[in-house]
C-alpha cells in the first residue's frame, strides 16, 4: 500500500506552523519571488497550464485553462476569489490548510493575482470558521508587515491586496457564482451561465474563483516546476489530493496521497481502519453529491478516472464511511433532507421537489420501509428533477434518490420482521 506523500501537509506540520516564521523556513514565498522577478504572467499560467493542475473542489476544471481565459485586455479591474465556503457534508480538508498554514493559501491567490493581472483577492470564508478567521486576520497581516502584499510587492511594481468575507452558513453559496451573489452583498442565488465568471464575474469583472486547496499548490508548481508536479499521479489526475475521511472507521481525519497511488479499499481499510466486525453499508467516495458505492465497488483507484467508470466522482475528496448501524432508509432520507433545507428556493423543481421526497421519505421511515407507490413516486419526482435547475444543487437532489433507488432497492422496500 502506498505512503501518504505530504506536499501541502508539509507546511501544516508543527505548533507554530500557521506563522509567517515557519512557512519561510520551509521555503515559503519563494514562488512569490520567482514568478514577480523571473516570470511574466503567460510564463506563470503556462506552467500550471503544464503541470496539469485542476480544480480541487469538485468540478475538477484545468486550472491554468481557467485563469488564460481572463481577458489581458480587459480595462478595468480583474479580482481573485478563494472559494472557503467548504460546505460539503464531510468534505474538513481545506479547514486543515485555513488553520494549519494559511500563507500556502495566500501565496497562491497572490500568485493567482500576478497570472491574471488582478489588483484585488477575496477570501470566501464559511461561518461556521469564523473560529479560524484571528488566525487568517494575522497571517494576512504578517504578510503585509513582510511585504508579500500591498503596494509595489518586492520593489516589483505589482500591487495585491486580500480580504476576508465571512459567509452566512448557506451551502448553495459554495457554488461559484452564487459566492460571487454573496460577495456583493446578495442572496447567493445562482447565477445563469454564460457567461462565464472569467468574463463577468465579480462586480461583473472578470474574476478567478478557486478552491482553497486548489490556491494551495499553485506555490509548490512555481517553486519546483511543472514537471516535478506532472511526474505524481496519472495523465487525468496530476499531483497529490488531500482526503477527508469520517464515519465507521477508526482514524479518521486528513491524509495526502498522490492520485492513483491507491484504491477506495485500501484507503478505508488499511490507511483509515474499520473496527472489527463492522459492515459497510456504502461510501460516498467524493461528499454528500458523489454517487455512493457499494462494498463491491470499493477496488477502485483514487482517481477522476477510475471513479468515473463506476459511475462517482472524485468530487470535494470526502470519503463517508457508512455501516449497518443505520438503516439505507434513514441515510436516505437525511440526505435528502439536507439538501431540500439547503436549496435556496429560486428552481421550482429543486424546491419543490425535494421538499416532496423528504415527505414521503419521513413517512416510510416511521413505517420502516418504502411501499411500492412511494417508489413509483420518487421516481416520477426524480423524472421531474432532473437538469431541471440552475445549479447542480437540484441534480444532487435527484442523483442521490436515484441511485439509492437502484443500489439499495431490496433493503429499502423490506418490511421489518416483527418480533
Amino acid at each position: 500500500m502506498a505512503k501518504e506523500r505530504r506536499e501541502l501537509l508539509y507546511f501544516a506540520d508543527g505548533p507554530e506552523s500557521h506563522t509567517i516564521e515557519a512557512y519561510e523556513s520551509k521555503g515559503g514565498y519563494t514562488a512569490l519571488r520567482k514568478a514577480l522577478l523571473e516570470m511574466d504572467p503567460d510564463d506563470i499560467i503556462e506552467e500550471i497550464k503544464r503541470s496539469g493542475l485542476k480544480g480541487r473542489g469538485g468540478a475538477a476544471f484545468p486550472t491554468g485553462r481557467k485563469w488564460s481565459f481572463i481577458p489581458k485586455d480587459h480595462p478595468g479591474p480583474k479580482y481573485v476569489v478563494d472559494n472557503a465556503d467548504e460546505g460539503e457534508p464531510g468534505t474538513f480538508k481545506d479547514r486543515e490548510l485555513l488553520y494549519k498554514t494559511p500563507h500556502l493559501v495566500l501565496e497562491g491567490m497572490i500568485l493567482a493575482g500576478r497570472a491574471i493581472g488582478a489588483r484585488e483577492g477575496y477570501m470566501y470564508l464559511r461561518y461556521e470558521y469564523l473560529w479560524i478567521f484571528p488566525r487568517i486576520k494575522r497571517a494576512i497581516q504578517e504578510a503585509y508587515r513582510r511585504g508579500y502584499l500591498g503596494k509595489n510587492i518586492l520593489k516589483s511594481g505589482f500591487d495585491f491586496d486580500i480580504y476576508v468575507y465571512l459567509g452566512a452558513g448557506a451551502y448553495i453559496a459554495g457554488y461559484a457564482v452564487s459566492t460571487l451573489e454573496s460577495l456583493e452583498g446578495k442572496r447567493p442565488y445562482p447565477r445563469l451561465k454564460p457567461p462565464r465568471t472569467s468574463q463577468v464575474g465579480l462586480y461583473g469583472s472578470p474574476t478567478a474563483v478557486n478552491n482553497v486547496e486548489t490556491h494551495a499548490n499553485v506555490p509548490l508548481i512555481i517553486s519546483k516546476g511543472a514537471d516535478w508536479y506532472s511526474q505524481m499521479g496519472t495523465p487525468e489526475s496530476r499531483g497529490t489530493r488531500l482526503f477527508s475521511i469520517s464515519g465507521a472507521v477508526e482514524r479518521p481525519g486528513v491524509y495526502e496521497f498522490e492520485l492513483g497511488s491507491l484504491t477506495l479499499r485500501e484507503f478505508i481499510y488499511e490507511v483509515a481502519g474499520v473496527p472489527k466486525g463492522t459492515e459497510i453499508l456504502g461510501v460516498f467516495p467524493g461528499g454528500l453529491s458523489s454517487e455512493i458505492l457499494t462494498p463491491d465497488e470499493l477496488d477502485v483507484p483514487m482517481t477522476h478516472e477510475g471513479l468515473k467508470r463506476v459511475g462517482s466522482t472524485l468530487g470535494s475528496g470526502a470519503v463517508i464511511v457508512l455501516d449497518r448501524s443505520t438503516s439505507a432508509l434513514k441515510i436516505l432520507r437525511r440526505s435528502i433532507e439536507f439538501f431540500s433545507y439547503e436549496s435556496c428556493g429560486k428552481c421550482t423543481p429543486c424546491r419543490d421537489g425535494g421538499n416532496w421526497m423528504t415527505r414521503v421519505l419521513a413517512s416510510a421511515e416511521r413505517r420502516g420501509y418504502l411501499t411500492a407507490e412511494d417508489v413509483s413516486l420518487l421516481k416520477e419526482i426524480t423524472g421531474m428533477m432532473r437538469g431541471k435547475s440552475f445549479c447542480p444543487l437540484g441534480d444532487s437532489v435527484e442523483m442521490v434518490a436515484r441511485v439509492f433507488l437502484n443500489k439499495y432497492k431490496d433493503e429499502l422496500t423490506q418490511k421489518p420482521v416483527a418480533v
